[in-house]
Formats: structure tokens, C-alpha cells, sequence
């Protein structure tokens, strides 16, 4: 089997998924591994310790897409300048590509219904159920460890005041407030990370044991008003999806610290769905002029009606970071991290030398977006969709 390592080429993104390590392990395998040339250079991996490792050095990247079978990614296909056609128009069918996609996301919609015409075979790293015989392999939890810490360095850069409580000559400046919404792994690490620099913490999660791992962080628990029986899933796992009426109460009890906050982080998401509107744009205008809002869910849609994706921008007076590839910017311990978790996961899908996806394994049927026949299968794009 022939594994496919192309250089990522979004704008910014500095990771790559595969590194000199676990291109010694794929090559013990039994693998032939192609990296192209400089993929690994944003993250400090050097050329000649790919080919150490046993990998195959390629100059084209079209080369890689024609003789992979599998190609594995930090990112959804983009269009590639250089060669002025989309990675997904180098692909061809029966090609299984391991990545990011979050195919529920509108933005990635067309993305995956040209997967689906090529009938390339979409595995989507963001499906990796909350179990424990995946954690080894759920990229998501990783990354997100990255986008809480970085999420909240970045806002204290974008705001204009101390985050701590500062006694001067002239005064005394008060503390910022961080209000973290979605206490997740991103969410908790924000926590932690707004608390060691001396910020007034509060945060808010529809799911009682995500308030109780918060609260022992540190973080002033804000109620959203959302009976357990209705926000978590009868497995315990996830937060459920939540009718419009649930959803106008959350908002209306998390008002009042949306418009006392200097910085919002916002990391709420619902598994293989689109991420819930819980900052509409009126609850941004209620917010002072230089606050900074955060909202690393824009991969799923977004928590802040206003986010635009993929960039940073200023409305109403507020810096709204739609930054998509936040782990991007730690990219040598957030690679280390992708690349074992994606890694293991092939090997747990490979089974004779091949991938072999069985559809009764949990894993496989969270994880799968597009199959051998052209079809999309995955639920939340299904529903995103219309379909």
C-alpha cells in the first residue's frame, strides 16, 4: 500500500500530517510512504530525515495524488495555485483520504459532494467517537488541547488591556473576564490557560459533568437554564442538539456575561453536526468596543453568528477570531500530536495490507463521509445538506 504525504497548502497552515516518526513506523509496516519535498518544514521537519526514516522525496504533488492509495491530511482539499487545479481534481477513485473535512460545515459541502463524484473514499478525522479504545487516535481532542491554549494567547494579543489584575502607582486595573463557552478539551484548556494569567473566569456548558471539570479549574459557572435530560445524550457522551425554543433560553442566560466580558471563547460543538448559534449578532453589539471574541467552532459553522471563517475581523467594535487552523500556529508540538493520532488510526483500519472499513465498527461508521460508490453517508453533512 502506497501512503501519500503532500504539503499542506491553506493559507498560514505550518503542520503536516505525518512526521519523520511515524513515517519510520509506516515504512516498518510494510508501506511505501511519498512525502513531498518541503512538506514537513513549517513544523521543523527536515527533508533528509523523511528520507532517513525510509520515505520516497516527490517535487510534484500531483504525483503523490496519482500513485497513493491513501492520502493522508491536516486539511480538507483546497485549490492548489501552484498548479492551478484543486487537490481533489489529482484524485481518483478507490483513493481513501484521511483528514479534516467536518462535512457538515456549509463551506465544506462542495468539497465533499466532488468527493463523492470522484468516489473518493472520505474518512473525517473529526468523527472519532469519544470512546476509549480511539483516544489514541482522536486528532479532534489533540488539536483542540492546541486551539484552547493558543485560542487564549491569541485574544489576550488582540485586546487592549492587562488580562491580570495590575496594582500601579496610579491605580489599581482591574482583572480581564473570560468567558469560555463549551467546556470541552479546547474549552477546559482555555480555562486553565485564562486562569494562569490572571483573569476573572466564567464559563457556561449544557452538560452538568463539563461545569463540574470547569468549576474545579477555577471557572464561576453560568447557568444556561437547559435541563441535563434534554442537553446530553442518552449515552452520557455528547450534548444533544437542541430545539429553538432551548436554544432563544441558553442565549437569554448567557447575556448578561456575554456583555461584561473582555474576551469570549468559544469552543461549543455537537458531534458530526453543525456547531449551535449561541452569540447572535445582537448579543456582539452588546459587548464594549476592543473586547475580542474567539470562536474556534468555526470548522463546524461557528457558535457567533457573525464569525467570519477563516479570518480575523472587527464588527461592532469587537475583534472576532475566525482563525480555522489555530493549532497550526504551535505547529511542531501540534503535528507531533496529529501525527500519532492519524497514524494509529490507520493502523487500526489496515488489516492485510489494505484498508478495510468495516461499516458495523463504530469507529468506521462515525468517521466515513463518502464510500466506494460515490455516496455521501456521513449523518450531520446528510442533514447540513438537505439530503
Amino acid at each position: 500500500m502506497i501512503i501519500g504525504v503532500p504539503k499542506e497548502i491553506m493559507h498560514g497552515e505550518a503542520r503536516v500530517s505525518s512526521t519523520p516518526e511515524t513515517v519510520k513506523k509506516m515504512v516498518a509496516d510494510g508501506f511505501k510512504v511519498l512525502v513531498e519535498k518541503g512538506a514537513g518544514l513549517g513544523s521543523f521537519y527536515l527533508d533528509a530525515s523523511y528520507q532517513e526514516a525510509g520515505a520516497t522525496l516527490v517535487e510534484d504533488p500531483e504525483e503523490i495524488y496519482e500513485k497513493a492509495d491513501v492520502i493522508l491530511k491536516v486539511k480538507e482539499p483546497q485549490f492548489n495555485e501552484n498548479k492551478n487545479k484543486h487537490e481533489i481534481e489529482m484524485m481518483h477513485e478507490g483513493q481513501v483520504l484521511i483528514t479534516f473535512i467536518h462535512p457538515a460545515a456549509p463551506v465544506n459541502h462542495k468539497v465533499v459532494k466532488r468527493m463523492a463524484e470522484k468516489k473518493v473514499v472520505g474518512l473525517t478525522l473529526d468523527g472519532i467517537p469519544r470512546i476509549s479504545r480511539a483516544q489514541s487516535m482522536d486528532a479532534l481532542s489533540s488539536m483542540s488541547v492546541c486551539a484552547g491554549y493558543k485560542g487564549i494567547l491569541m485574544a489576550a494579543n488582540d485586546i487592549g488591556k492587562f488580562i491580570p489584575m495590575i496594582v500601579s502607582g496610579v491605580g489599581m486595573l482591574k482583572p480581564c473576564n473570560v468567558f469560555v463557552i463549551g467546556t470541552g478539551v479546547a474549552g477546559l484548556r482555555a480555562v486553565a490557560t485564562a486562569k494562569s494569567l490572571g483573569a476573572v473566569v466564567y464559563s457556561a456548558d449544557i452538560r452538568p459533568e463539563a461545569n463540574e471539570q470547569a468549576a474545579s479549574l477555577g471557572a464561576k459557572i453560568v447557568d444556561t437554564g437547559v435541563p441535563a435530560e434534554i442537553a446530553v445524550s442518552p449515552d452520557g457522551k455528547h450534548a444533544n442538539k437542541l430545539p429553538e425554543e432551548w436554544l432563544v433560553k441558553e442565549r437569554a442566560n448567557l447575556a448578561e456575561t456575554v456583555k461584561n466580558a473582555d474576551i469570549i471563547f468559544c469552543s461549543a460543538l455537537l458531534f458530526g453536526q453543525l456547531a449551535p448559534i449561541l452569540l447572535t449578532e445582537e448579543m456582539v453589539k452588546s459587548m464594549k468596543p476592543g473586547t475580542c471574541i474567539v470562536d474556534i467552532s468555526i470548522d463546524q459553522g461557528g457558535n457567533c453568528a457573525i464569525t467570519s471563517p477563516g479570518i480575523r475581523d472587527i464588527k461592532h467594535g469587537v475583534v472576532i477570531e475566525g482563525i480555522k487552523n489555530i493549532p497550526g500556529m504551535l505547529p511542531q508540538s501540534s503535528t507531533w500530536m496529529f501525527a500519532q493520532n492519524i497514524y494509529n488510526l490507520l493502523k487500526y483500519l489496515t488489516k492485510d495490507d489494505k484498508i478495510q472499513l468495516d461499516l458495523n465498527d463504530e469507529i468506521v461508521s462515525s468517521i466515513l463521509v463518502t464510500n466506494y460508490q460515490g455516496e455521501i453517508v456521513h449523518k450531520g453533512a446528510k442533514e447540513a445538506m438537505g439530503l
